[in-house]
């Protein structure tokens, strides 16, 4: 049990690393951001760094409640530049001897938070980060993760930064949070790339048990509702078929890999495809060529509920953009889904993660799901 209690006599201390460099590689279509070699090809792509102001979409939500904690954290962006664009105070208690920060820097920033007796640690990163983190042997200090990576297998996550920022208000206002053991996991990039994935579980971190803000680990496993897949194969077919002028932009994941396949088109299984009139136009696009082959073009997008979690966006899709859905009408965004995989949802609905919050607002609520061939249902996307 976290005891929230203490902040009544003293203020909670909370330990913050953010890896500047997490998710840049989402948007280009790399598949990850590790290595200094991927980072180099993002920045020099002109890739945006997207993790402080997801760190800070988190960290906005406890600005009111500044009197009762005090922030330990790392200099320059990986923790202090969000502070300082919230006009947070904070203790620096160590400092990267790079611009761009490494896996050791993580580890070493860990371990100098814990010599300084936080009660919490919170980190902005991927399943990489997470792992480095773990490294660092936390024994009993709990965590949370704001999400800002291209992969996220790890169950120590938030489903989004405001969730992340809802749970530590939560606890600042003395609520009882009872703490639970989530799996640490990594893949091997490289296979990642070539569309294997292969998730390592590392080991178990001490999270806030609230299962209405933490994600659940990802399933990894293939979709084994064959036959209702090829029904919806069919159904996204006869789609095609009756909109032959629209561009169809497929989304990740097993689910559509299994409408590619049945459609006998090429696919890419974690990668963004473009399909006009029954032809693949392009493969594994990133959001700057998504936007170049789309732009001034009627687009539809067929889109399924990434892992376990119900990620529509924000989970291994970041090539689809805010300004590139938001182009698009609500009624295009064509979700697929076998009905087997919406109840194991449990009603908690899909989760629109895409980076803007009034994006996100706006596609909350009913949402159609074709689930098999001239067979749909009405589920929601969270608000």
């Amino acid at each position: 049990m976290l005891d929230t209690r203490n902040i009544v006599n003293r203020k909670l201390r909370i330990g913050l690393i953010v890896n500047p460099f997490s998710g840049i590689g989402g948007a280009l279509a790399l598949k990850g951001s590790d290595g200094a070699d991927i980072r180099a090809r993002a920045l020099n792509a002109g890739a945006r760094k997207n993790a402080i102001p997801r760190t800070i979409t988190a960290l906005e939500k406890i600005c009111e409640y500044s009197d009762a904690f005090e922030i330990l954290t790392v200099a320059g962006d990986m923790g202090e530049s969000s502070c300082q664009q919230l006009g947070l105070a904070c203790t620096i208690v160590y400092c990267a001897n790079e611009a761009q920060t490494e896996a050791h820097d993580t580890i070493e920033a860990t371990c100098e938070l814990l010599k300084q007796k936080i009660d919490i640690l919170v980190f902005a990163g991927g399943d990489g980060t997470a792992r480095n983190i773990f490294t660092a042997d936390l024994e009993q200090i709990p965590v949370l993760g704001i999400p800002t990576g291209c992969k996220i297998h790890s169950g120590v996550y938030a489903i989004t930064p405001q969730a992340a920022g809802d749970l530590l208000v939560k606890i600042l206002k003395g609520e009882l949070v009872s703490l639970m053991s989530a799996e640490v996991r990594d893949i091997d990039e490289e296979k990642f790339r070539k569309g294997v994935v292969v998730a390592k579980y590392f080991g178990e971190m001490m999270v806030p048990a609230d299962l209405a803000y933490i994600q659940a680990v990802k399933s990894g496993g293939k979709e084994q509702d064959e036959l209702v897949l090829l029904d919806i194969a069919d159904e996204v077919k006869t789609l095609m078929d009756d909109n032959a002028d629209v561009y169809f932009v497929m989304g990740s994941g097993s689910t559509v890999d299994a409408v590619m396949g049945e459609l006998q088109l090429n696919n890419t299984l974690l990668g963004i495809d473009i399909v006009f009139k029954g032809e693949v136009l392009a493969n594994d696009v990133n959001s700057e060529q998504l936007k170049s082959f789309t732009k001034a073009k009627r687009c539809k997008l067929i889109i399924t509920a990434i892992g376990g979690q119900g990620h529509i966006f924000g989970r291994g899709n970041q090539q689809l953009s805010p300004d590139f859905i938001k182009g698009l009408d609500r009624s295009d965004i064509i979700i697929v889904a076998t009905k087997n995989k919406l109840k194991a949802l449990a009603n908690n609905g899909f989760i629109a993660d895409t980076g803007d919050p009034e994006l996100d607002a706006s596609l909350a609520g009913p949402i159609s799901v074709i689930t098999g061939y001239n067979d749909k249902v009405l589920y929601f996307v969270r608000g």
